[in-house]
């Protein structure tokens, strides 16, 4: 009798598994792809504004202060290498009702940075292609990459990853571009204003970099949604590490080394496009234009256009992996668990058509835009605090694996808190109204769950993860 309970059990589990196909490149392309190697695009103006000109001293600043974070993740997904990420690693650390919390803040980052993705792809290809409503390219997008990500996602990192190259192989272009330009016409600005300001609005001022740094660590959101994927890596948890702080070190590079060039560009002052707030959206562009050609502009747009949409499929990707994980615990749906072939369909498919809802509500309207990119940091940034205090609560209150290292699991992690509660204190509000009912809506919905048994799965190792 045993015997057969113990069979059915596992013809049970079986249908909740993710297959193992993942490769470090694999992950690494997921990265890049959520991220996209030229993500300060749309944000050079906005940031050499803030800072005074200081835009790549920006970046440096930003990716050390989310390398707190990139290493908080590495600290976790070694001991709790589970799908789900942060909700797992909350969950084991500090509890099933943090776990829960955790998850449900980072679900609405991994809905909403998706439909942006979505938006932005629309936007563009509807200024390439103005006869197809944008609404109708951004549905089509969702579409393509929705059935991506159902075929499987080793399918999906072989076509990602040919996206992808062709990214960086634009980003190159313009590189050599920009320093040909350099070369023989000069620089506009001074060779080291990019990090110590262009003197326009007054002298160097560290304030001003770092409320430029609140709005520059948004270009880095999606390099997490590696972790979700742990479950999947043929090389372990050591792979998943590795791939995190990889992706973090190689775009800090990338994204200083294109705003420093073109700051160096840039036809206006700092003070310039602060006086101009409806030009700094365009002003990596307009410099480009003005500088290179309008060739480059035409390419570096459609690289944008389809870039966007392959950084929507890692987040849909992501979010299918983190409903997967929620849905395996009983925290949502169980449906959403559901496997076939390895390949969490019903959870991608429910991702999907929230992605999409928001995406062409936001495409339809004039300001859809602005409201989707108000509200898409502050689970995320919750959710990294969350996480944050799962460093300190494995390894130093519950005091697993031999104890804590002082500085990698309280020092750091306390420090990488701070920095993301500093920049949700500087968000709009907005956001953080956005962010507070959806927070009040996931604690009812936990109070409702707290009559209800709640077992772990098996960790892939071994037992259940995350007692607490």
């Amino acid at each position: 009798m045993s015997g057969t309970g113990t069979t059915a059990r596992r013809a049970a589990g079986a249908g909740k598994a993710l297959r193992r196909s993942l490769g470090l490149r694999d992950l690494v392309v997921y990265g890049l792809l959520f991220i996209a190697p030229m993500a300060p695009v749309g944000v050079f103006g906005t940031l050499d504004a803030r800072s005074h000109g200081a835009v790549a001293l920006v970046y440096v600043v930003a990716t050390i202060a989310m390398a707190l974070t990139a290493f908080s993740y590495a600290q976790m997904v070694r001991v709790v290498p589970r799908a789900g990420s942060v909700f797992s690693y909350a969950r084991a650390a500090l509890g099933r009702g943090a776990g829960f919390v955790a998850g449900w803040m980072a679900v609405l980052d991994y809905l909403l940075v998706p439909a942006v993705a979505y938006l932005f792809s629309g936007i563009a290809m509807h200024a390439l292609v103005p006869q197809v409503s944008r609404w109708v390219w951004t549905a089509s997008a969702v579409v393509v990459t929705t059935l991506l990500n159902l075929w499987g996602v080793r399918a999906a990192a072989r076509v990602g990853f040919l996206v992808l190259a062709m990214e960086v192989a634009v980003l190159l272009v313009f590189v050599v571009s920009a320093v040909v330009v350099l070369v023989g016409d000069g620089a506009r600005r001074g060779w080291l204003s990019p990090f110590t300001g262009d003197g326009s609005q007054g002298s160097f001022a560290l304030s001003a970099v770092l409320g430029a740094v609140s709005v520059a660590v948004l270009s880095y959101l999606g390099f997490d949604a590696i972790a979700a994927f742990a479950e999947e890596v043929t090389g372990g948890s050591a792979a998943v590490a590795r791939a995190l702080l990889f992706c973090l070190a190689l775009t800090g590079v990338l994204f200083t080394a294109q705003t420093y060039l073109i700051a160096l560009l840039e036809p206006m002052s700092s003070a310039q496009l602060a006086a101009r707030p409806g030009g700094q959206g365009s002003a990596f562009y307009d410099a480009v234009d003005t500088s290179v050609g309008g060739w480059l502009h035409d390419l570096v747009a459609v690289s944008k256009a389809v870039g966007a949409a392959f950084a929507a499929l890692a987040g849909q990707a992501a979010a299918g992996r983190l409903l997967f994980a929620m849905g395996r615990d009983r925290r949502l749906p169980g449906a959403l668990s559901r496997t076939s072939g390895g390949v969490p369909r019903v959870a991608l498919l429910v991702a999907a058509v929230f992605t999409l809802a928001a995406a062409v509500w936001a495409a339809r309207r004039g300001d859809g835009m602005d409201h989707l990119v108000s509200v898409v940091d502050i689970g995320a940034l919750t959710a990294f605090t969350l996480l944050h205090a799962s460093v300190v609560g494995w390894f130093a209150v519950r005091r697993r694996n031999g104890g804590p290292v002082w500085w990698r699991h309280v020092l750091a992690p306390v420090a990488g808190a701070a920095i993301t509660l500093a920049v949700i204190a500087s968000a709009s509000r907005t956001a953080q109204l956005v962010g507070a009912v959806w927070l009040v809506i996931g604690l009812v919905v936990l109070v409702t769950q707290r009559g209800r048994s709640a077992v772990g799965p098996a960790e892939p190792g071994g037992g259940p993860v995350g007692a607490g």
